[in-house]
């Protein structure tokens, strides 16, 4: 029973035009923000460890437009897995990086490119297609039907999704030395420390288990490295992409100057736009040897 109603919800959201969906997601996420909830719980966590500068009006603020950007990326989703009019590169502003990436494109070499959980990573990598042959990791949802209805979605828009693991790592390296776009999520938690995927390096002040495969990737195939994202802009205008160049270090040997390197270019993506960011993912779960667990806790 529950997956012919995820697909019908799924069905449903694909139907709205882009100013109907950003405008039940704004519904969704402020009942997520009234009502205690663990995204709600975690997202609360996170603000208050990494942006300590801000005070608890200002946080509470943050986590308000958190809640309702984050909803916003779920209730889009379908309309944009499906290619619907409205949700496509049409609605993307784009002023300088197709020349930036045509200029690291024409090393041969290829380029990664790092998309931080920020904005709408749907359409960026749909507009990333757009420029070059684009291969990237999937780690599917545990729902089947969602899983089903957004691999259907990423590779429609000619997004070649590989699986996260050794067959997925190889299509990566073989997409870099053909001289293509490979897509990565670097603020997604590696699985497991002690299986040589991730280490522990500093974001936004605090230790986060940060995954170490854009640093061999780049070592390796000598790849060009950018961060990107697209922020959601308002009343339903569509998509702006942001660029940012990969702070220096994150091709170095050493992993973890490698991995804190990336790391600030992922907070320097997050400052931008910081109500766009999936503040309530668990960046945090794993903890080095000693340290507390931090999501534990009433809703």
């Amino acid at each position: 029973m529950r997956t012919p109603i995820i697909r019908f919800t799924l069905f449903l959201l694909s139907l709205l035009p882009m100013r109907l969906a950003h405008g039940l997601g704004g519904m969704v996420g402020w009942l997520f923000y009234r009502i205690p909830n663990r995204e709600r719980r975690n997202a609360c966590i996170n603000l208050a460890l990494c942006l300590p500068e801000l005070s608890e009006v200002e946080r509470d603020r943050l986590l308000l437009h958190c809640m309702i950007e984050n909803a916003k990326t779920l209730t889009e989703a379908p309309g944009i897995w499906r290619g619907r009019c409205g949700y496509g590169v049409e609605r993307i502003f784009d002023e300088t990086g197709g020349e930036m990436l045509t200029a690291m494109l024409a090393r041969g070499k290829g380029v990664i490119v790092a998309v931080p959980h920020l904005g709408s990573w749907e359409v960026g990598a749909r507009m990333l297609a757009s420029h070059a042959p684009t291969t990237a990791l999937y780690r599917p949802p545990r729902e089947q039907a969602l899983a089903e209805r957004m691999l259907a979605g990423r590779t429609s828009s000619g997004v070649r999704m590989v699986p996260t693991d050794n067959s997925g790592i190889k299509a990566l390296f073989k997409a870099l030395r053909q001289g293509e776009l490979v897509v990565i999520l670097p603020d997604q938690q590696p699985k497991a420390r002690n299986q040589g995927t991730g280490v522990f390096a500093p974001f936004f002040g605090q230790s986060a288990l940060t995954m170490v495969l854009v640093n061999r990737l780049a070592q390796k195939t000598g790849a060009s490295v950018v961060l990107a994202f697209a922020e959601r802009l308002p009343a339903a205008k569509g998509y702006r992409i942001h660029w940012v160049e990969a702070p220096e270090g994150i091709a170095d040997s050493d992993p973890v100057v490698a991995a804190a390197a990336l790391n600030q270019g992922v907070e320097l993506c997050v400052r931008r736009c910081p109500e766009q960011y999936q503040w309530s993912y668990k960046r945090f779960n794993a903890r080095p040897p000693g340290q507390p667990k931090l999501y534990v806790g009433p809703k």
